[in-house]
């Protein structure tokens, strides 16, 4: 019966540090500022403005 409860006890330390890591990966991959490059289109519109 006690290689029972050591099985439980390593299996919940095992899904905790699972969910933690998993936690600890989503919230600085929220935190990760993007950046988008502008779309090549928007750039030849703004000139064709400008020339107007």
């Amino acid at each position: 019966m006690g290689d029972y409860w050591i099985v439980v006890i390593v299996s919940v330390i095992v899904v905790i540090g699972v969910l933690l890591l998993s936690l600890l990966t989503l919230s600085k991959g929220y935190g990760y500022k993007h950046s988008v490059d502008p779309h090549p289109d928007d750039d030849e519109s703004d000139e064709s403005q400008k020339k107007e």
